[in-house]
């Protein structure tokens, strides 16, 4: 079965940018979705049961927050992984995002290196 990572961010060059730092991954059968909003985020984490998901945390609808509290704490889906993208590094925002479940919390600007050694690890895949 193919590993699923779900990229979330209300902006499209963010998104553009996390799935091209990832492309490479593809090469091991990872297959990649997206998402502009929480609200279709918690659709498509329902539905689809990705292995990864980049979160971004402010956005419209729902913020990821919200998403990462409902997917960990309501539905108790522990095996997705969460890594909480957010342009804040205080740290009352990483222990919110500890707080809600969140597994891995990484500030914007990311270094792209570091998200592909975040996801190979995750999916348990050699670089």
């Amino acid at each position: 079965m193919s590993k699923k990572i779900l990229i979330v961010d209300d902006e499209q060059h963010i998104r553009m940018l996390i799935e091209q730092t990832l492309e490479e991954l593809e090469d091991d059968g990872v297959e990649f979705l997206t998402a502009d909003n929480g609200e279709k985020a918690l659709d498509l984490i329902r539905r689809e049961t990705p292995d990864l998901v980049f979160l971004d945390v402010m956005m419209p609808r729902m913020n990821g927050m919200e998403v990462c509290r409902k997917v960990k704490k309501e539905l108790g889906m522990n095996q997705v992984f969460i890594v909480l993208l957010t342009a804040k590094g205080q740290e009352l925002d990483r222990q919110k995002g500890s707080e809600v479940g969140a597994d891995v919390y990484m500030t914007k600007p990311f270094d792209p290196e570091s998200l592909l050694i975040k996801a190979r690890e995750v999916l348990q895949l050699n670089g």
